[in-house]
């Protein structure tokens, strides 16, 4: 057991917590018991974790002063977390899949190159791995480096491992991992596989997840299940770079293409992700406007997953972020009171839930 003090930064580390934890059940909490929302978000600056926390799913506010809460450098091979994504699973944990990957890691002294390996051989960032997470209690969190291309031995020369995404399939009664692959420097596409019961290996090769039905790149999978059916967002690098939405009554195969474009930006934008409001038939869509500067998210609401509403930018409507700036690639969760004052405790953050 090792605990790590950076920079204000507390993190307990179990390593072999990981299988421990499989052992470790509780009741699940039902909607009707949620009472605030969880963002978890990164910063290009920092390549770091940060969290905020909202009572009403509008304004959120970062539980440490817009500082990290977990470095990437205690986590991660490359020194740098990118793209956070975090889920409850059946079993009442909480889960994080994020990208090993550190943009600026010349920059920063972590290695002599731009990138570990060849940028005209293997693209932008070709990264290989992603940090999975466990915790029990938001704050004291497992980890352990998976490296996709030591999985399987027809992965050994894969360009890129991007935004990791979990869904847990209830037919299978594993975790679907879903993420952005390449091949060398070929197009980005999305693919899927399943974790084993320790949540520490992939299960099977990597499978496509869906075709585009163009040879373009399309990146960062977000999959949510609405009655018997899975809605997919998803972008693709078509043009303008935007979100697009994909269905299926299949967690894994048959989503049909949209041509559609679901978000309401003129400039590029990527990392789509869904949250409910709690006790409404109202979901949000967030997307990363990375096409304007400074960056921000942007918000639409549908009841349908037809018709959206835009809500506008952070700060630029009803949507707030209160002390906090240029937040990337979120994704949010619900709490119950008694999770979301626990961690507001810890932070010392002045919110009664």
């Amino acid at each position: 057991m090792t605990t790590l003090y950076k920079t204000g930064i507390v993190l307990l580390l179990t390593l072999s917590s990981l299988s421990a934890d499989a052992q470790y059940e509780r009741k699940l909490p039902r909607e009707k018991d949620m009472a605030a929302y969880l963002m978890v978000y990164f910063k290009d600056s920092t390549h770091g974790l940060y969290m905020a926390l909202s009572r009403d799913g509008y304004s959120f506010t970062d539980i440490n002063n817009a500082k990290p809460v977990i470095a990437g450098d205690s986590i991660a091979e490359q020194k740098g977390i990118r793209d956070p994504y975090i889920c409850r699973g059946p079993d009442g944990l909480f889960y994080m899949a994020l990208t090993d990957l550190h943009i600026y890691g010349q920059k920063a002294g972590y290695r002599t190159s731009e990138w570990e390996r060849d940028g005209k051989d293997y693209g932008w960032g070709n990264n290989r791995g992603m940090v999975l997470m466990k915790s029990r209690d938001l704050i004291n969190w497992s980890h352990q480096v998976l490296r996709v291309d030591q999985s399987f031995p027809e992965l050994a020369d894969i360009g890129c491992a991007w935004a990791p995404e979990l869904i847990y399939d209830q037919k299978e009664k594993k975790w679907m991992i879903y993420f952005t692959l390449r091949f060398g420097n070929g197009e980005n596409k999305l693919y899927y596989a399943y974790m084993d019961k320790g949540f520490t290996r992939l299960e099977n090769a990597p499978q496509l997840l869906f075709q585009y039905p163009k040879d373009v790149s399309y990146i960062d999978a977000d999959i949510t299940k609405v009655g018997n059916k899975f809605h997919m967002f998803y972008v693709p690098h078509d043009g303008t770079a935007g979100i697009k939405q994909a269905v299926s009554s299949t967690i894994n195969k048959d989503y049909q293409y949209d041509d559609k474009w679901y978000d309401p930006e003129s400039r590029e934008c990527e990392a789509p992700t869904i949250y409910k409001r709690i006790g409404e038939n109202k979901w949000v869509l967030i997307y990363d406007i990375y096409g304007i500067n400074p960056h921000n998210f942007g918000f639409s609401e549908t009841t349908d997953f037809e018709k959206f509403t835009n809500l506008g930018h952070f700060n630029e409507g009803i949507m707030k972020s209160t002390n906090f700036s240029s937040p990337k690639h979120g994704a949010v969760i619900h709490l119950t009171k008694k999770e979301a004052q626990a961690l507001a405790d810890k932070w010392n953050l002045k919110m009664k839930f």
